[in-house]
């Protein structure tokens, strides 16, 4: 098995413009999964671990610190008029967005690597890429706000 690369040296190595921030620590992580009632998916952690978020491009937080998950992802959920203007978001973890208003997001239900992008004006949840990794090496290398319109 194919041991893949640390996250800051994946990121680095992809854009060396990418931003970081200090690691989460496994206390935080316990406070997240408590408040967002689920366990954080492996990946997200690990890099997480690593690094509390990243910015790419342009400072486009491609991977949201865990504070911010945590916050957007209980208004998301929570908020009444979301409701009644989009389908819901449950079954969606959001972890960053293009700085235009989209945001991405693994499937949580079913349990899924996948990342799917959710576009603000439309409501539409659309695939991809196959896991956190390849979600980095595609929004790094395309830099653009709107790189996943090709997919």
């Amino acid at each position: 098995m194919e041991e893949k690369p640390m996250w800051r040296e994946l990121t680095t190595g992809i854009y060396d413009g990418v931003g970081f921030r200090e690691p989460v620590t496994s206390a935080e992580f316990d406070r997240a999964e408590q408040l967002l009632e689920e366990s954080i998916p492996v990946e997200l952690k690990e890099l997480l671990s690593e690094t509390d978020g990243i910015t790419g491009h342009t400072g486009t937080n491609v991977v949201w610190p865990l504070e911010r998950i945590i916050k957007d992802n209980q208004k998301f959920r929570r908020d009444r008029s979301f409701a009644d203007l989009y389908m819901p978001f449950d079954p969606l973890l959001f972890f960053g967005d293009n700085g235009g208003g989209d945001h991405f997001a693994f499937v949580m239900q079913p349990v899924k690597p996948d990342i799917f992008v959710w576009q603000h004006e439309s409501d539409s949840r659309k695939w991809v890429a196959s896991d956190l990794q390849d979600y980095l090496e595609r929004c790094l290398v395309q830099g653009g706000d709107d790189w996943y319109e090709n997919y």
